[in-house]
């Protein structure tokens, strides 16, 4: 079993920058991939930004390039999402999402998801 828990949401203005962090434990493995994901109220939930945790490629959705990053510290088992030149557009239910990926744009090649950690833009 996989455990992720993200952090480091938060409300802020829009212009502002946050970086999320989700750290993976219990059963981990090493080549697992590993994506964000998020739900805005009212929306289903959509890909952020993934990466491959074996070679580092990343992969990102359109609205978001340029603004965010995705990295990860193979050490600590952990991934971050760098978030800046934030939009009120941003708000959001963050989630973390680990697995055997072959499709990095797809939810149902994760196999473990976090909890998730709000993110509120204000305009």
């Amino acid at each position: 079993q996989v455990q992720l828990v993200e952090s480091g949401g938060g409300l802020v203005q829009a212009g502002a920058s946050l970086r999320l962090s989700c750290a993976a434990s219990g059963r981990t493995f090493s080549s697992g991939d590993m994506g964000w994901f998020r739900q805005a109220p009212g929306k289903e939930r959509e890909f952020v930004a993934a990466i491959s945790w074996s070679s580092g490629s990343t992969y990102y959705t359109g609205s978001i390039k340029g603004r965010f990053t995705i990295s990860k510290d193979n050490a600590k088992n952990t991934v971050y999402l760098q978030m800046n030149s934030l939009i009120p557009e941003d708000t959001a239910v963050y989630y973390c999402a680990r697995g055997y990926v072959h499709d990095y744009y797809r939810q149902s090649e994760y196999a473990y998801w976090g909890q998730g950690t709000q993110v509120t833009v204000s305009s």
